[in-house]
């Protein structure tokens, strides 16, 4: 990959990812010695320092060649190699490679992905902290009157002072917000200093890794069944581990993982969200004796590079993280786990548009490991996979012990008044389920309190300037905000159209709802579960654990409660809105809309009392409602699946979807059509027979943040035709004039096409 070349010069020649948009590798010679005089020391793998333009860049060395096509006189030399061996072994420079060249990105910026943040920006690979001292003059320091004019001062020498070895940061972030400008004030003023430490990657040990604290639970034949098959794989083996909700795919995970152990091996764990790591990361840290390193991005960079690190030593038997963590190095690798395989989230929507989920089966079959994908709703993809023979499925049909499938009933909203959202009958069922000391989970993917704002005089709404867009109505904060792009404006006076002073805010969102409950349920605690209310760090886990604990009664929530968390004492789940997706535009819409029904019911009733799921629909005779709550996900699934592959939609062919925005509307099309053109002039050559193009079309919201939004669609009969065209077109696009003019990506097996 990436060698192709005319010999121009010779000698040692580095091939450098940098990270930059261009679809190649960069050239450097080889110096003979270090800044020092010591021996060069080139090795794949491994960063290096070079000249770019007028500055210097960090690269990491992806091949070293004998012939360069660069004109000698432009060929520079690379200034030094930062690292004494490879950061990354050669499993993980064939994926990079490899996810390189499959979705046309640039290697470097897939490299950039595939390292922690210090790494990239030439950090050492043993992660240093700073720590705070007192000094003497600080020691002495009359810290009564230092609180009267600097509080957060004041309180930071106090707690350095108890430490004989310093402080470091998360023991001063309790002293306030402004911490850190109060310790560097300190610092100038003589009464800290400032050091650097190394943290020891197994810093972070826990000691209950040591020893396990829960009992495992007794297994069912089902379970038994799974966890054979899975450990009994002599090699690359995929499994579909298709189980209802709260049949217990964690157990089958966990089980599998002790075996591998056992044997010495790693095990790589996939979650969608960061939402599911707190609880997952708990249980399994009570149950399995080893170092957990913890990878997503609510880490900071040495917290990431601290688990990377101890995944890279071998430290830790075992990895969990999100869509990134499949680029973790594993020395001694065993297993790999999808959990929630179906979740859009596993593919990244900005920039390198990679699927973990494919990622992981490519790794795992390069590794010559087993693979295990779970969910209660499978992608269609998996399924596929599944009748083709290319996965193993393995089925979970019922919860374990007493725990039954909660009885799902409909509320049909043209026949029961509403008010605030809720119908009578969910009032009654709310009421009697938190009479009978269970709790309720209310599912409204909304938030905000309204997601309109409307003149009682002429009906106008009140839009984003920047987006064909309503703005939401956040009373809280007494603004209107777009959710698209951000934009936020305090409420008008009046009506921008007729001048009409009153304004209504229309509609429901998660902060409308938590009001109305709130007066209606006084007395029972509730909950708020969406993107407005978890900003800060710590506060879904913050959250999560009231509703586990028993402390909150009521959970109101969008999506974020529909990802694989466990609340055994959920009775009842309540779904607000179910026609939200029911007319979608995207041929997804279907899927997308039944796997989110099935596991935001799947919350209720998985102890031992039996649940109840009520869903409020305007639609209640509509053919997907009526098949899910009548036969479940399998046979909507199989019905679906039939109706996609007689209009040959994925999994039935393969898309690559160009995106293409600019501030003009003119710009982005032009590229569009002169993109449209170059694929249309290579698909008439006859090389790529089962090709096709549609489009380009606008976006359904066709101006987002003042940019203007189109797309064209590429499908081929097989993945080999979609690579062997992309090979040729994508490079082409580059050299478009009109490229330059909009900003525009191509998302290769997109799974959203607007």
């Amino acid at each position: 990959m990436w060698k192709t070349r005319v010999d121009r010069v010779t000698g040692p020649i580095l091939r450098v990812g940098l990270a930059t948009p261009l679809l190649r590798l960069f050239d450097y010679r080889c110096p003979a010695h270090g800044e020092g005089g010591e021996p060069f020391i080139p090795g794949r793998g491994r960063r290096v320092i070079v000249p770019f333009g007028r500055k210097t860049r960090i690269g990491l060395i992806v091949d070293i060649v004998d012939t360069s096509t660069v004109p000698a006189a432009k060929l520079r030399e690379a200034i030094r190699v930062i690292d004494a061996e490879p950061l990354l072994d050669e499993s993980l420079m064939a994926l990079i490679e490899w996810s390189a060249e499959y979705y046309r990105y640039a290697p470097g910026e897939v490299i950039a992905t595939a390292l922690p943040g210090l790494l990239r920006k030439g950090g050492a690979i043993d992660a240093t902290e700073i720590i705070w001292h007192a000094t003497q003059q600080g020691r002495e320091l009359d810290i009564t009157a230092l609180s009267k004019r600097a509080p957060v001062q004041a309180r930071i020498v106090e707690l350095i002072l108890p430490e004989p070895d310093g402080a470091d940061a998360s023991m001063l972030t309790t002293a306030g917000k402004t911490w850190r400008t109060a310790a560097a004030k300190l610092v100038d003023k003589g009464l800290l200093t400032v050091t650097e430490r190394r943290i020891a990657a197994d810093s972070a040990r826990d000691a209950t890794n040591d020893q396990r604290i829960d009992t495992p639970p007794t297994l069912t034949e089902d379970q038994r069944t799974a966890i054979d098959s899975i450990t009994a794989a002599n090699g690359y083996a995929a499994f579909l581990l298709e189980g209802v909700t709260g049949s217990g795919k964690t157990e089958v995970y966990l089980h599998c993982i002790e075996r591998e152990l056992e044997r010495g091996r790693q095990s790589l764990l996939l979650v969608p969200e960061i939402g599911l790591t707190p609880q997952l990361v708990g249980r399994f840290r009570r149950r399995l004796a080893t170092d957990i390193a913890v990878l997503h991005s609510g880490l900071n960079d040495t917290e990431r590079l601290v688990a990377w690190r101890k995944a890279r030593d071998g430290n830790a038997g075992v990895i969990i993280g999100t869509r990134s963590a499949i680029f973790t190095p594993m020395p001694n690798p065993g297993l790999i786990i999808i959990d929630e395989e179906h979740d859009t989230s596993l593919k990244q929507q900005d920039g390198f548009r990679y699927s973990a989920r494919d990622l992981a089966v490519w790794r795992a079959r390069q590794l010559d490991i087993p693979i295990v994908l779970g969910s209660a709703t499978p992608s269609f993809e998996s399924l596929e996979n599944v009748n083709a023979g290319r996965y193993t499925k393995l089925s979970l049909p019922n919860r374990p012990g007493n725990a039954r499938q909660p009885v799902v009933k409909l509320i049909d909203l043209r026949h029961q008044p509403c008010r605030d959202g809720l119908t009578e009958p969910l009032r009654v069922a709310i009421s009697r389920h938190l009479n009978d000391d269970g709790q309720v989970l209310l599912y409204l993917n909304r938030r905000g309190f309204a997601p309109s704002m409307m003149c009682t005089g002429c009906g106008q709404l009140v839009e984003c300037r920047r987006c064909d867009a309503r703005l939401v109505f956040h009373q809280h904060r007494g603004r209107l905000v777009c959710h698209h792009c951000g934009a936020e404006h305090a409420v008008p006076r009046e009506c921008a159209e007729c001048h009409a002073p009153d304004l209504l805010p229309v509609g429901q969102g998660t902060e409308r709802l938590e009001q109305a409950l709130t007066e209606l349920f006084a007395e029972h605690p509730i909950v708020r579960i969406d993107r407005d209310t978890t900003r800060r760090k710590g506060e879904i886990e913050r959250r999560l654990e009231l509703v586990r604990s028993g402390a909150a009664r009521i959970l109101l929530g969008t999506q974020m409660l529909t990802k694989g968390h466990d609340f055994p004492n959920v009775t009842m789940v309540g779904i607000i809105d179910a026609d939200q997706g029911l007319f979608g535009t995207d041929f997804r819409s279907s899927e997308r809309l039944a796997q989110s029904f099935i596991q935001v019911s799947g919350r209720a009733g998985r102890g031992e009392r039996p649940g109840e799921v009520y869903i409020q629909t305007l639609f209640p005779d509509h053919p997907l409602l009526t098949k899910l709550v009548a036969e479940g996900y399998g046979p909507f699934a199989t019905a679906a699946m039939a109706e996609r592959q007689s209009a040959s939609w994925p999994p039935y062919s393969y898309l690559a979807l160009t995106r293409a925005e600019a501030v003009r509307r003119q710009d982005a099309f032009t590229f569009l059509d002169e993109a449209r053109d170059l694929a249309a002039q290579l698909i008439d050559t006859g090389r790529f027979v089962g090709v096709r193009w549609l489009g380009p079309a606008s976006a359904p919201m066709e101006r987002r943040s003042g940019r203007y939004r189109g797309q064209l669609l590429i499908q081929a009969e097989t993945r080999a035709k979609m690579q062997r065209f992309l090979a040729a077109w994508r490079p082409a696009l580059d050299e478009l004039t009109t490229a330059r003019k909009t900003r525009w990506s191509v998302d290769v097996d997109p799974t959203e096409l607007f």
